[in-house]
């Protein structure tokens, strides 16, 4: 046993000390260690290791111990070998990131200065990786500016830490320093300076510029053709929300990989492109057949299913994950939750949730929670949450999101008051922008205005679009122009090009009856060439996906699917259904505001699925879908009515 090895029972272990603080101002004469931990007995190591300690040379019995999970025992022996390997202060440096241990990752740091290899430039990237993942810039910092031997290796090691730290600014100062001493950049070093624009919450209004900045930087250096880049800028591209440029970049790909393909279909899928997504995921399946979809691609597939609420497609999906093993992956037990959740099969989801009690993370109890907020059980969500607390599980900033959306969907207004308050005070999450967005949405449903715009006033960060956005849907909802106008001022800055934004107001002044402001509005849309991308919903029918858009006359059943809706709406009429005529935007009679109405994508899509199911399971799977995503009351009011009507009319076909 190494417990027995004369040297570990020789070692005396003082009391744990106060965990260990790194200092700003980083200098290795300064740093105070903290005394080391007691040990544990340990496996009998191999025969090979033991022997090498015996006869004085310990670096593979240190090794040896890093590889076993017992960092505490291999630092204690550092001391005791008077020569250590470059490989056993690699084991070290790799063990201290791994194990989240500062205090070590100190007392190795001081070791390996005093035995001079503190300039050896790849026991520098270790050492800027390893300070890194502790959250420590500053001694990254100290590392780098030490190493004098700089190779591109220790330059990107820095890069990519100033990326992960949000020190975008910095990352594209040493970007730049690189380029004027002529330091040779690699694959990685386009990747850490894209992802560095990205991750910027500083200047989040300057990553789309400085994207293509970069872009055209790597486009003169020859990097364009390479896939691990360009693969990238795709995805840099998706998470700007420019579909686009990803697509201009993707098809311009001579050589791709599944890699390549799964950012491709997860820009879809997470630029609310499902279709396209389900689309390109069948001409990869059919092109490049030799191609095998791994988890991150089937977790981009689910999300697609969800987003169409297409239960079949992704019914096929499940069985190819389990065919192929891949459902012990847990972010793809994950994906199967959410998308069961969001096609209405919450059994389902639910029964994934259960068998899974001994390996859920945060994501998990996300994911679950969300789906009851989904299905507006706000108060199992809540219990959920807690039932997470109880295992042991701290809850992420997601968290707070999928649980202050499902007060809010409830009407819970004091519970959701209190989650927001116990982010920082309990939790120590800070709000963000999509937190403070949930609470406006939140207070602003239940018409309390007021209150959502002390909370935008109080804000500690500048209010983006998201809690604009909400507090302008609150002003729709109960009709408030002044608000709404005071909103607006601020999404017409943030967003000049959304046009959803002028519509909504527009949408508020046809409710108020104020006609010249609507022409106003309308006018200001067409002086900006801007258009509202129209309204799309999808229907699975007998396994195959059909997608509507509002006011789809190129369809040829379109006759027979607004003679249906005509028939359909008349049956609702007669159990209380009222069409909210108020947002036709045209100062028309209500008979032909009325038969506007009828050409939206989700009736259009119901319409198709009566016509042509013969169950109209499907049918009524999006109608369900429908009640759960129409947050406007008059909109919730019409799919429930749906969702009612639609079984009696099946019967009569």
């Amino acid at each position: 046993m190494l417990a027995s090895h004369p040297l570990l029972q020789q070692l005396s272990l003082p009391p744990r000390p106060p965990p260990f603080q790194f200092s700003s101002s980083y200098s290795p004469r300064l740093l105070s260690f903290r005394a080391l931990s007691c040990f544990k007995p340990l496996a009998r190591p191999s025969t090979a290791s033991a022997g090498a300690g015996a006869g004085g040379d310990y670096n593979r019995l240190i090794q040896s111990l890093c590889a076993q999970g017992h960092l505490a025992q291999a630092v204690q022996l550092l001391p005791h070998e008077h020569n250590p390997s470059q490989r056993t202060y690699e084991a070290l440096i790799l063990a201290c990131g791994r194990h989240n241990a500062p205090s070590h990752a100190a007392a190795v740091h001081r070791h390996l200065i005093d035995h001079g290899l503190d300039q050896e430039p790849f026991l520098s990237t270790r050492l800027i990786d390893m300070y890194s993942h502790l959250d420590r810039l500053n001694n990254a910092r100290y590392v780098f500016d030490r190493t004098r031997e700089k190779t591109i290796f220790v330059w990107n090691a820095l890069l990519k830490a100033l990326a992960l730290a949000d020190q975008a600014e910095e990352a594209l100062a040493l970007f730049r320093e690189m380029g004027r001493l002529g330091v040779p950049m690699d694959s990685f070093t386009c990747s850490y300076v894209l992802k560095a624009c990205i991750a910027s919450s500083s200047h989040p209004s300057a990553a789309p510029h400085r994207v293509k900045q970069i872009h055209a930087h790597f486009c003169r250096h020859g990097f364009a053709s390479r896939v691990y880049v360009v693969t990238t800028l795709i995805d840099c591209y998706a998470k700007l929300g420019s579909v686009a440029y990803s697509e201009r970049v993707f098809n311009g790909m001579i050589e791709r990989n599944v890699v390549s393909w799964s950012a491709m279909i997860s820009c879809y899928a997470k630029n609310e492109r499902p279709f396209d997504a389900l689309e390109l995921f069948r001409e990869m399946m059919v092109k490049e057949p030799e191609t095998v979809p791994n988890a991150v691609m089937m977790v981009n597939a689910l999300q697609a299913c969800a987003g169409l609420a297409a239960l079949g497609q992704g019914k096929v999906f499940h069985a190819y994950i389990l065919r192929n093993a891949l459902d012990s992956v847990l972010c793809v037990v994950n994906a199967l939750i959410a998308m069961y959740s969001k096609c209405g099969s919450f059994e389902m989801a639910r029964r994934i949730f259960d068998r899974m009690s001994d390996r859920r993370d945060v994501v998990t109890w996300n994911s679950m929670i969300s789906a009851y907020g989904v299905h507006g059980f706000g108060e199992k969500a809540i219990q959920v949450f807690h039932d997470m607390i109880s295992a042991g599980v701290s809850p992420s900033p997601i968290t707070f999101v999928s649980v202050l959306g499902a007060c809010s969907h409830a009407g819970l207004i004091d519970e959701g008051k209190r989650f927001f308050e116990s982010m920082s005070r309990e939790h120590g999450i800070s709000p963000r922008s999509e937190h403070y967005a949930c609470i406006v949405d939140l207070l602003g449903r239940a018409g309390r205005l007021d209150e959502a715009v002390k909370i935008i006033e109080g804000m500690r960060i500048e209010p983006g679009p998201t809690v604009w956005g909400s507090l302008l849907g609150a002003c729709r909802i109960h009709c408030n122009v002044e608000l709404a106008e005071r909103a607006c001022v601020r999404l017409f800055e943030l967003e000049p090009v959304n046009a959803g934004n002028y519509v909504l107001l527009a949408d508020i002044y046809a409710e108020a009856k104020m006609w010249e402001e609507v022409t106003r509005v309308r006018k200001l849309l067409e002086a900006k060439e801007l258009q509202k991308v129209p309204g799309c919903s999808w229907i699975e029918v007998k396994k195959k996906l059909y997608s509507f858009v509002s006011v789809d006359e190129m369809n040829p059943q379109i006759e027979q699917l607004h003679a249906l809706l005509v028939q359909l709406v008349n049956e609702m009429k007669n159990n209380g259904y009222v069409p909210n005529t108020k947002i036709v935007l045209y100062d028309l009679e209500p008979a032909e505001k009325e038969r506007i109405l009828l050409g939206h994508s989700e009736k259009l899509a119901v319409a198709f699925g009566l016509i042509n199911s013969g169950s109209g399971m499907e049918v009524q799977r999006m109608a369900e879908k429908l009640s759960k995503e129409m947050k406007m009351e008059s909109k919730l009011h019409f799919a429930s009515l749906m969702t009612s009507t639609v079984p009696s009319l099946m019967s009569q076909m």
